[in-house]
């Protein structure tokens, strides 16, 4: 069975999927529902390569040889393997899983600093990396469930784990009898094929559909944790805040009611290949935001605006080169959060299908209330703290 899983997961070039750029002279050309794929317009001058206009897609097609080779061995139910389980989502799926009584397995990649508190909540760390296949399946052994909420970083190519490293995962859990499979994706990702990752997550989700295998596909708008670094701290510290001028409307979630409605889906079997999206009780702007917190912290905010206009004027610059292209490729993401799009979708029909009370999700509101009245009296009781000490002569 090694040889075999190893033949099949050897490496991405290997397997029977594409996500690349080829050369077409029409970088414009429409994008079928049932077809995907990946054209742009390149020249060549001064002996280096200039890549113009480009338009990512991908064709994703579950490999033939992908097939259930597990001998029947039973495993716990709650047996189950997190991905990713360092970042913002990650970490909460992880805490919540040990305090619903899971076993939980953390696949990390080799770091200089040991993802230590996984460990202390309880979690077992195992080292491997999605950009090499070969280190997945012994991650999956005796595994029941995987939850896959991983990303690639910031200064790596989209495509190594957030295309080729997720196919080879799904086609590890297929081939080593996984029984389910969640996967995280982005609202709206199949109406935005101009958006690398966007793209990439709409082609995983065909991908995983198409493997077979036992799934639940969750697309989310936005975490309200991400707002506390980009908002609530930089108008603490009096710093510049950056914002747009562009009317996007999200509805943010908590990390933690993601993590919640997740297991909620898991253990309910009506869920299964289902398609669901989260999304928080109401969709803001970036002004709404910032107003928000400004109420919250007592003093007005330093916001500089950047105009869209700006953001897509980067992304024509850094595509232009070879060598700038994986910056093109975020700054297009940027461009669709910043653009006039809502990243929301009634949740009735998602609480009645988990049977979940709306009044349990947090608001906005009261997520940044929360933080600010408790950093609030922090810096009160540290004020405090400074002035018992103080000695005057």
């Amino acid at each position: 069975m090694a040889s075999v899983l190893h033949a099949q997961l050897a490496t991405p070039s290997k397997l029977n999927h594409s996500w690349r750029r080829t050369l077409a002279p029409d970088s414009l050309a429409s994008t079928s529902s049932h077809s995907h794929s990946s054209s742009a317009a390149t020249t060549s001058k001064g002996g280096g390569n200039v890549v113009s206009m480009p338009i990512i897609r991908c064709n994703a097609q579950a490999a033939p040889g992908a097939v259930n080779l597990a001998p029947g061995t039973p495993v716990r139910p709650t047996s189950i393997l997190v991905v990713g389980a360092t970042g913002t989502l990650g970490r909460q799926i992880v805490r919540r899983a040990l305090d619903e009584g899971y076993d939980v397995r953390c696949l990390v990649r080799p770091r200089p600093a040991p993802a230590d508190f996984l460990r202390d909540w309880g979690a077992t760390v195992v080292n491997a990396d999605l950009s090499k296949p070969e280190t997945i399946p012994a991650t999956l052994v005796g595994i029941h469930t995987v939850i896959d909420c991983a990303t690639g970083r910031p200064e790596e190519p989209i495509k190594t784990v957030d295309w080729e490293g997720k196919v080879a995962l799904i086609q590890c859990a297929k081939a080593m009898g996984i029984q389910k499979f969640v996967f995280f994706s982005i609202h709206n990702c199949d109406k935005h094929p101009e958006v690398p990752l966007m793209e990439i997550k709409n082609c995983t989700e065909k991908f995983l559909r198409d493997s077979g295998q036992n799934h639940i596909i969750i697309r989310l708008c936005g975490f309200m944790q991400g707002l506390i670094g980009q908002y609530a701290v930089p108008i603490l510290e009096e710093k510049s805040v950056w914002g747009t001028d562009a009317p996007t409307r999200i509805a943010y979630m908590d990390t933690q009611d993601i993590a919640r409605l997740t297991f909620i889906a898991l253990r309910n079997e009506n869920v299964n290949g289902k398609l669901l999206t989260f999304a928080g009780p109401r969709a803001w702007t970036t002004q709404e935001v910032i107003t928000l917190c400004e109420r919250l912290a007592g003093q007005d905010a330093n916001v500089t605006t950047v105009p869209v206009s700006v953001l897509r004027l980067t992304r024509q610059l850094t595509r232009l080169f070879e060598w700038t292209s994986d910056v093109a490729d975020r700054l297009a993401f940027s461009e669709v959060l910043t653009s006039d799009t809502v990243f929301s979708v009634p949740m009735n029909e998602t609480y009645n299908l988990l049977g979940v009370d709306a009044k349990d999700i947090i608001s906005l509101e009261k997520y940044l209330q929360d933080y600010f009245n408790n950093i609030l009296k922090k810096l009160k009781d540290l004020k405090a703290q400074s002035k018992q000490t103080d000695i005057f002569f």
